[in-house]
């Protein structure tokens, strides 16, 4: 029989993207099997988790370091005339890590789903639109989404909304599998996604 303690805990888990309560429990029972050190290293890993890591007010991607401006932001050699809008955090990291992408990054936050408003309300359209105003010098916007539906929904919506600021609006070429997540791309796929965009 499980604890209260366990239970607890399993519910917290349980949270976590793409984690159900079967994994959920693998983890506590995981946790349960360590050495009090190893647990107690955790818990300040994820305490330093709050206290050092800081919201990019450029990008949105996480970051720790001085200022305000995350290291890829912050770069004097990264091409400001190329901005390239993800869904998510790992999606700029799969982008970095293919070392072909030499411009900015926008972390919109979510994708539309539906119709709905709060969809709409979830991302970060206010920020994207203020960050195209403040930087005249972007030239051309990168619409980087999954295959999915939904992120096939959030591109057509993002296309309509950028189209009157008379910008080059490019989205990755076709090279990643309908259903595919950007995350899970290995390098050469999705270095081949970013140089057929059009």
């Amino acid at each position: 029989m499980k604890s209260l303690s366990a239970e607890k805990l399993i519910k917290i888990f349980s949270k976590f993207p793409t984690v159900g309560p079967r994994t959920a429990a693998r983890f506590v029972f995981y946790l349960i099997q360590k050495p009090k050190e190893e647990i107690e290293e955790l818990i300040n890993a994820i305490s330093e988790i709050k206290n050092k890591v800081k919201t990019c007010s450029s990008c949105f991607n996480p970051f720790e370091g001085e200022g305000e401006l995350c290291q890829v932001c912050s770069d004097p050699m990264r091409d400001k005339t190329l901005l390239c809008i993800v869904e998510k955090e790992t999606d700029l990291i799969s982008f970095e890590k293919i070392k072909k992408y030499k411009g900015l990054y926008f972390i919109l936050g979510g994708t539309v789903s539906s119709l709905k408003k709060t969809d709409f309300e979830k991302l970060r359209i206010n920020a994207l639109e203020e960050k195209l105003k403040n930087h005249p010098e972007i030239e051309e916007i990168i619409i980087a989404f999954n295959s999915t539906s939904e992120g096939e929904a959030t591109t057509l919506y993002l296309e309509r909304l950028l189209k009157p600021l008379n910008k080059k609006i490019t989205r990755l070429g076709k090279g990643l599998p309908m259903g595919a997540e950007l995350e899970y791309a290995d390098d050469e796929t999705l270095g081949a996604a970013l140089e057929g965009r059009k």
